[in-house]
């Protein structure tokens, strides 16, 4: 048993850890910046203060800390005060020294103005929900130690947040049911993250988290036991703390980062039934809460296909694409001219200047806010030109976007979109990676969501206009692409 003047050492030791950490961060823990970058710093503090803790107790410490022992996690994970006496010990120092911050920074919800808590800014500009991320990896530990398959999985992460989302919402559209995204107060310093439309269960953070936990916690659970296990600062900082080499970007990655959340995903999800593993989830849900009546609602299997056709098309056919008011964008100059949908033609672009490939989401948003700029003040166009732009960092950016008109290709505007990957590509290709993204991912979600036609034509920007756009190189490419036509 632990000493009472081990036990008062211990306290000091973590409340000196967290003085340092608000110091660092320059703000008290009532607005404290919300990035996944200051979530890892506090979850190290607590590492680096507590020798010999635990990831498993961690992550079972900070899921009492937010008050998440639901009836389904206990049936799945088991009540997260089930610890040794040393870990138990850990814990309660835990829940004492920094209840306010972790409780803040884990427990999901959504105000009546719409802000979003509980999620957190990563590094790749995508926002993440903290909850079903931590759900995942506990999973995932908890099989690791006991060699076993990882219980539950999918339900804690997803299936849950989607099935009751899906039958909540029957009555609407299935393109409602799910989402929304929004805007943080500030890129450099978040704080608050405001949803653009009213929120479903499943919004995009808590998609995002739970697909980002499914992927850590089957990883984690498959992996052979040799030691001691990573700290959770190491496996939160090998996903989102990642940087992208020039001449290699995604190209060269073959490790689970948050980038490849979606193309991950797939093919993980690929492998399950996913019409009966929510079912099954929501029957658990309505056996736990003893409301197994819900069951007897004829509608429910109907809305959860609807769902689900719905998810695989937003979240996994369809790339991540970056809103402009998540990358900085200033507001357009004058009002949007609405397109006439689906579009015959699809233009393609270099952006010549900036001339490099951006590899990172701080880069790629200050590639786009410099065009915009450009744009509207050199050219004096109302917005950036262009309708989609892709970055090498995984991820698209938008810039009029689906339903509006844009500045891109000179007399043919109203009829195509106009989409450019960020570099000069005179003498080089694109990476791999963001010609996919243009040439599969994008052109597949705009033909499935009625965007562009199926017979679409692709074209070079130097096919309709006196230019060298899209690069020498690059235009020899797409000439070998299906739907290019001379």
């Amino acid at each position: 048993m632990f000493t009472t003047n081990m036990t008062s050492s211990v306290l000091l030791t973590f409340a000196l850890a967290w003085i340092y950490f608000f110091s660092v961060c320059g703000r008290p823990t009532s607005v404290h910046l919300r990035n996944m970058d200051s979530f890892i710093r506090a979850v190290q503090q607590v590492e680096d203060s507590n020798s010999g803790l635990s990831p498993l107790a961690l992550v079972m410490a900070l899921r009492r800390t937010a008050g998440h022992d639901d009836a389904m996690t206990i049936h799945y994970l088991g009540a997260s005060n089930n610890l040794s006496d040393t870990e138990a010990l850990e814990q309660a120092i835990l829940n004492a020294s920094s209840f306010s911050f972790f409780d803040k920074a884990i427990h999901h919800i959504v105000t009546d103005h719409r802000e979003e808590r509980g999620v957190v800014l990563a590094q790749d500009g995508t926002t993440v929900a903290l909850a079903p991320l931590l759900l995942g990896i506990e999973s995932g530990l908890k099989a690791n130690i006991e060699r076993k398959p990882a219980a539950g999985i999918f339900s804690l992460t997803l299936g849950r947040t989607l099935g009751l989302s899906f039958i909540s919402l029957q009555d609407f559209p299935a393109s409602q049911r799910l989402g929304p995204s929004g805007c943080w107060d500030s890129l450099d310093h978040p704080k608050v993250f405001k949803l653009s439309l009213p929120a479903t269960l499943a919004t995009d953070a808590m998609i995002n988290g739970g697909m980002d936990g499914f992927i850590l916690g089957k990883n984690l659970s498959e992996l052979s036991r040799s030691g001691e296990p990573e700290a959770l600062s190491k496996i939160l900082k090998r996903y989102y703390s990642f940087i992208l080499h020039k001449g290699q970007g995604l190209d060269a990655v073959t490790s689970h980062i948050s980038p490849r959340r979606r193309e991950i995903s797939r093919s993980l999800l690929d492998t399950l039934d996913l019409q009966s593993q929510v079912m099954e989830t929501l029957a658990l849900v309505w056996e736990l809460e003893h409301t197994e009546w819900i069951a007897m609602d004829t509608g429910i299997e109907g809305a959860v296909k609807d769902g689900l056709r719905e998810f695989l098309h937003k979240y996994l056919d369809c790339p991540h694409i970056i809103t402009p008011c998540q990358w900085g964008a200033k507001a357009s100059r004058d009002t949007p001219v609405p397109l006439s949908l689906p579009l015959p033609f699809l233009y393609v672009h270099h952006t010549y200047e900036p001339s490099s490939p951006c590899l990172s989401f701080t880069e790629c948003s200050r590639d786009m806010r410099a065009m915009q700029r450009y744009h509207q003040e050199g050219r004096g166009w109302s917005d950036i030109g262009y309708s989609f732009v892709v970055g090498s960092d995984g991820y698209i950016y938008e810039g009029r976007g689906w339903r509006h008109l844009g500045t891109h290709t000179r007399g043919h505007n109203s009829i195509g979109y106009g989409v450019s990957i960020i570099g000069n590509y005179t003498a080089t290709l694109p990476s791999s990676h963001a010609m996919d993204l243009l040439r599969y991912r994008l052109t597949k979600c705009a033909v499935d969501g009625g965007r562009l036609a199926a017979n679409f034509t692709i074209h070079g920007h130097r096919q309709v206009v006196n230019t060298t756009c899209p690069g020498d190189v690059f235009f020899s490419e797409i000439k070998s692409w299906e739907h290019y036509r001379d």
